[in-house]
């Protein structure tokens, strides 16, 4: 079965303004992550893809428009399923402000019991996010053979969601897995099982480094899943 990349859109407006996007339209990469973007060909460069494929929002099309240029004979192929999770009535709130709600602390601790007024609940999120990778990865195999690897780029909750899966791990422990913006995460599949073979790796440790301000040493971009986040 095929190898997957997974890569989490490049550092965000939202991510930037402590705004929970969610599938809000006109949410664009910002500096830093256009920066992240521009360099994803360079540290993906000796990996033979045979397809990309994309969350239909702006940041997602964005990180992967320069491999896309670096790589012409690829296709973009975009996939609903991979889309940011839909945070209904909590889309465009800033995270500040959401962090009192009560659904909070379920969503930090017992995500799969957490469903978004309006929106739709975690483990929906997982399921068609876990049934989009399944069906590309026959797709795939089928028309490039078992040995292929192809890039998806989708949303840190929808990532940590699919390492999950991968590891074996109930979705209540999801956010105990960090994924920071560009980073790259590579799922091996096989008849029996997966196999995490890279996670969140951005090619930098800085963010390791100690903060000044005494915080965590793991960035911390606005998101609801928690650590480095879905935005």
């Amino acid at each position: 079965m095929p190898t997957l990349i997974l890569v989490r859109h490049g550092r965000s407006t939202a991510n930037t303004a402590g705004v929970l996007a969610g599938r809000a339209p006109g949410v664009a990469l910002d500096e830093r992550g256009a920066a992240q973007s521009a360099a994803l060909p360079a540290r993906l460069a000796q990996v033979p893809l045979t397809a990309v494929v994309s969350s239909p929002l702006q940041r997602c099309r964005e990180t992967v428009a320069p491999l896309l240029d670096a790589r012409p004979w690829l296709t973009l192929h975009v996939e609903d399923r991979i889309s940011e999770c839909d945070y209904g009535a909590w889309s465009g709130r800033k995270l500040a402000e959401l962090s009192d709600e009560p659904l909070m602390e379920v969503v930090q601790h017992h995500p799969s019991a957490a469903a978004f007024p309006g929106g739709e609940s975690m483990r929906a999120m997982q399921a068609r996010a876990v049934d989009a990778v399944r069906d590309w990865n026959a797709r795939i195999e089928q028309a490039h053979g078992p040995e292929a690897t192809y890039a998806m780029c989708s949303h840190g909750d929808i990532i940590k969601s699919l390492v999950a899966d991968a590891l074996g791990m109930h979705l209540d422990l999801f956010q105990r897995i960090s994924v920071e913006p560009c980073s790259v995460t590579v799922i091996r599949y096989t008849r029996l099982r997966p196999y995490v073979v890279r996670l969140g790796d951005t090619g930098d440790f800085g963010s390791l480094a100690p903060r000044e301000d005494g915080g965590a040493v793991v960035e911390r971009d606005a998101a609801v899943g928690g650590g480095a986040g879905a935005a």
